[in-house]
C-alpha cells in the first residue's frame, strides 16, 4: 500500500478527530501529501501536530465549516494555489441527531443535512471540476454510513442525509468514470469515535439511562477508527466501490 499512496494530494474533511483523523494518520505513514481540514480548530491542530512529529507531509491546513459554501470556495482557491490538482477528496466529516419525527426540532433536521449532504456536495462542487480538466484521474471517497442502505428507528434526518450521499455516489460512480475519477461509498456499520460521545437524542437526555445502556450496547461491538481507517484506505487502493 506504501506505493500508492506516496505523495498522493488528499483532501480529508473532519480530520480533526474519529474516522478522519485515524485516516490522516495514516495516509501520513504512507507518504501522503495531506490537506486537513475540521470545524474544531483546537483538535485540528492537535491531529496536525500529532503527524508533524512523525514527520508527516502536511500540505494546507485550515479549520472550516464545510456548510458555508463561499467559505469552501474560497477555501479551495487557497489549496489549488498552494497545492495544485488534488489526487483523493474524502469527504468524512460528518455530525448525529436522532430523535423520533415528533421530537426533532427543524434546526436539527437542516443541521444534519447541511453537513452530512450539503457539506459533501460543497466540496465535491470545489474540487471535481478542477480534477475533471486536469485529466489525471483520482479518487473521490464519501463516507456514508449502515444508515444509507437500510432505515434504522429515530434516525430519520441522518438516514435521509447518508441515502442522499449514497445516491449522489451511486450517479457519480458513472459520470465521473470517464474521467477515470474512481468513486468510492464508505458505509461503517458501527465505529467507536467521538460522535459517541456527542451524539445528540433530541428529546432525550445523555443522562437517561436509556442512552447510557444504549452507548455501551453500541460501544461493545463497535470498531475502533483506526481498523475503520484501515478499511476505507485498502478499499481506495482497490478500486472498491462499496467499502464496508
Amino acid at each position: 500500500m506504501n506505493n500508492f499512496f506516496q505523495n498522493k494530494k488528499c483532501l480529508i474533511t473532519g480530520a480533526a478527530s474519529g474516522i478522519g483523523k485515524a485516516v490522516a494518520l495514516q495516509l501520513s505513514k504512507l507518504g501522503a501529501v495531506l490537506i486537513l481540514t475540521d470545524i474544531q480548530q483546537e483538535q485540528l491542530e492537535s491531529t496536525a501536530n500529532e503527524i508533524k512529529a512523525n514527520d508527516g507531509n502536511i500540505a494546507y491546513l485550515e479549520a472550516l465549516d464545510i456548510t458555508n459554501f463561499e467559505k469552501v470556495k474560497q477555501f479551495g482557491e487557497q489549496v489549488i494555489q498552494k497545492v495544485g490538482n488534488l489526487d483523493i477528496v474524502m469527504n468524512i466529516a460528518g455530525i448525529a441527531i436522532w430523535g423520533a419525527v415528533d421530537k426533532m426540532q427543524h434546526e436539527e433536521w437542516k443541521q444534519v443535512i447541511d453537513v452530512n449532504l450539503m457539506g459533501p456536495i460543497h466540496i465535491i462542487e470545489t474540487f471535481l471540476p478542477k480534477m475533471i480538466s486536469e485529466k489525471n484521474g483520482g479518487h473521490l471517497v464519501n463516507v456514508a454510513s449502515a444508515a444509507a442502505l437500510f432505515g434504522l428507528p429515530w434516525h430519520g434526518a441522518y438516514c435521509a442525509s447518508k441515502y442522499g450521499l449514497r445516491g449522489l455516489s451511486d450517479v457519480l460512480r458513472h459520470d465521473l468514470k470517464r474521467h477515470k475519477i474512481k468513486v468510492h461509498l464508505v458505509c461503517p456499520g458501527a465505529v467507536d469515535t467521538g460522535l459517541v460521545s456527542t451524539i445528540r437524542i433530541s428529546g432525550l437526555e445523555i443522562t437517561d439511562e436509556k442512552f447510557k445502556t444504549l452507548k455501551k450496547q453500541f460501544q461493545r461491538h463497535a470498531v475502533s477508527p483506526e481498523n475503520a481507517a484501515k478499511s476505507i484506505l485498502k478499499g481506495v487502493k482497490n478500486n472498491d466501490y462499496y467499502i464496508f
